[in-house]
């Protein structure tokens, strides 16, 4: 077999080569271009990768709708003009919308806009700051940087190899936002975040739907309350919840028949589409890692700079590192390593790579952020309380019920919801922090900053919440932990 790079008709220099063009990849390629570096952005799919296409962008636009709906049927006034059934093929429409109907035009135009070179087709390291780039056509072009590549590759959703998996079309996550017609009934395998969300909004378009789960509850990265809550309110919706099982076979005789799932209990379930949100792999596999003395379709365990360890040359940025599987997360880590990149290729600013430093991503052991866009939504920043003990903390945790706050009960009749601060009892300052409630989503950012600002708990007293919100549970924790 020849080497792709020996067979390429073309030749082109850059200071920095980018290997995918999600949300990730064109955030390093805009720290790049505007540190004035040359930049090449590979990408074999569409530019603006699965967040735009098949994850944030649609699974949003489909809860958004269902999430409404719920929180105006709470409403005295409101409540009885929306108990019917949500306009399906609209809520489908929306969704294509913020999709870009799976058309990158808008991505492209914008990043031609910062100046940055894109080059369709399959990128794979062939050595040391050498990239070859298959077209659809069969070109090979080859790409080598001066400073630095980036893999900016992501992941992908990893289907069990079950008996009988190959006849069954599973969805994935990109099935289950994509999706453009109701199934009528769903079984969804995983309790994590895309399990729930798309159990959601399925639930709410009118399947039948059945979360099966291995572990004994939903949202196990999060604090126990929030998975029970999140599992009480599908249970409300209609959707069956079974914990501490396993599928061991999946089954469909025909094309257009059902699906049969089998499970380690011996029972068995019969629905229209099964969804495997049980996990996700990095896309590593097939890019050429084994050329730089890496392995294939590992992750690549990088340093605060975002740099791959062992190499001086070698990023990996976003999912594929495998800190933070979040978009937020991975376009702040992208934001990083572009600064990095340029520091280390002008050498005349310096390098600052001290916790919470220009070019270390601290966040992401410390500060991470994530909201779960349920009914109710969940949301959380820093660590738990179980994370914040194993990891040798002092800490106390102190609790609220979001029913007790005035804002709540304006919300929302019945308001359920709660939260919890982790003080670090030894700095006072705040470890983590979790909400759960109808609309609480946009309450994260002031847990985020008091978080990632180590605030002491002293001057958090001075942050006055504006009455009558459900912010104002800022000032009943603080309460709660002076006693």
């Amino acid at each position: 077999m020849t080497d792709a790079a020996t067979d390429a008709v073309d030749v082109s220099e850059y200071d920095v080569v980018v290997i995918g063009a999600g949300p990730v990849g064109e955030n390093v390629a805009d720290r790049a271009r505007a540190a004035g570096l040359s930049t090449a952005v590979v990408e074999s799919e569409l530019i603006g990768g699965e967040c735009s296409y098949w994850a944030c962008m649609p699974s949003k636009a489909l809860l958004r709708p269902v999430v409404a709906r719920a929180d105006a049927r709470r409403v005295p006034g409101l409540s009885a003009a929306v108990q019917g059934p949500l306009d399906v093929q609209a809520v489908l429409a929306h969704r294509d919308d913020e999709a870009a109907h799976w058309k990158d035009d808008g991505q492209v135009a914008w990043l031609e806009s910062v100046g940055a070179d894109i080059h369709r087709g399959t990128g794979r390291l062939t050595g040391p700051r050498a990239v070859s780039v298959t077209a659809p056509d069969g070109t090979v072009h080859r790409l080598t940087a001066r400073h630095a590549v980036a893999v900016c590759t992501g992941t992908r959703a990893v289907v069990p190899g079950l008996p009988g998996i190959a006849d069954v079309r599973p969805w994935t996550s990109r099935e289950a936002t994509s999706a453009k017609e109701v199934p009528g009934r769903l079984v969804v395998v995983g309790g994590g975040v895309v399990g729930v969300e798309m159990a959601t909004v399925w639930q709410a378009l009118g399947a039948e739907v059945t979360l099966l789960i291995r572990g004994k509850g939903l949202l196990p990265k999060m604090e126990p309350f929030a998975g029970e809550l999140v599992a009480e309110a599908l249970k409300e919706a209609g959707a069956t919840i079974r914990t501490g099982v396993s599928v061991t076979a999946v089954h469909r005789p025909a094309p257009d028949a059902p699906v049969t799932v089998e499970l380690d209990d011996g029972g068995r379930i019969e629905a229209d589409e099964i969804l495997f949100a049980t996990g996700r792999a990095p896309r590593t596999d097939d890019l050429g890692l084994e050329t730089v003395g890496l392995e294939p379709g590992s992750w690549l365990t990088v340093d605060d700079s975002c740099r791959v360890e062992g190499k001086t040359w070698l990023y990996a940025v976003g999912d594929v590192n495998h800190r933070a599987l979040l978009t937020h997360q991975g376009k702040y880590q992208a934001r990083i390593a572009g600064a990095a990149i340029a520091a280390r290729a002008q050498q005349d600013t310096p390098l600052d790579t001290s916790p919470w430093g220009p070019h270390a991503a601290t966040a992401d052991h410390a500060a991470v952020p994530q909201v779960v866009f349920t009914d109710p939504e969940a949301a959380s920043v820093g660590l738990t309380l179980a994370e914040a003990e194993h990891a040798g903390h002092r800490v106390r945790a102190v609790d609220y019920d979001l029913a007790s706050v005035s804002g709540s009960g304006l919300y929302a009749d019945g308001y359920k919801g709660r939260a919890r601060m982790i003080v670090d009892l030894d700095r006072e300052i705040l470890l983590g922090v979790t909400f759960v409630g109808p609309g609480i989503g946009e309450l994260l950012h002031s847990a985020t900053i008091a978080v990632a600002g180590e605030v002491p708990i002293d001057r958090l007293w001075h942050a006055v919440p504006a009455y009558p919100t459900i912010s104002e549970v800022w000032l009943r924790l603080l309460e709660t932990y002076r006693g």
